[in-house]
């Protein structure tokens, strides 16, 4: 089942890059009682991923919490070590939050995983935005195959 809007996202756990090493991030407590911009990509350090979307997100940070988000949060199934770097590299450190979901549990449980395989990808994430609040998503916005439109922080700002 694919989640939509009005949904409770399912708990899983996530990986973060932490200042003392990998750390275990509890979906439940991490989305608890704010209002956070989650993006998804199909993988760090791929092209649209990181000249577009990644950047987007650390260009209108501001924008987006003067708006009422408290956190930014971006997605994918890499492990924690590649989207610490990916972060670092793209200045994105204290802007967004990096959500490693390595194995692709959080991608399945909310049903928005894809079949990379013919690219030697994998099952990873699909690319998509959502608005969650305490939880439940708010704002659900899912690209249609190659695409990069409705996931932009542009899009999510005018959304806002």
């Amino acid at each position: 089942m694919t989640i939509k809007t009005g949904d409770r996202l399912p708990r899983t756990n996530f990986v973060t890059p932490g200042e003392s090493g990998l750390e275990q991030v509890d979906s439940d407590e991490f989305f608890k009682g704010r209002k956070v911009a989650l993006f998804s990509v199909p993988g760090a350090f791929t092209p649209t991923c990181s000249a577009r979307h990644l950047p987007g997100y650390v260009d209108k940070a501001a924008e987006l919490k003067a708006k009422g988000v408290d956190e930014i949060a971006c997605t994918a199934v890499n492990d924690a070590f590649v989207l610490g770097a990916w972060s670092k590299s793209a200045d994105a450190d204290g802007k967004v939050t990096m959500l490693a979901d390595g194995n692709g549990a959080f991608a399945k449980a909310i049903g928005l995983e894809m079949d990379g395989s013919k690219f030697g990808l994998g099952t990873r994430g699909q690319r998509y935005s959502m608005i969650v609040d305490d939880g439940v998503v708010t704002s659900l916005n899912v690209e249609e195959g190659g695409d990069f439109k409705v996931s932009s922080a542009e899009h999510m700002l005018d959304q806002l």
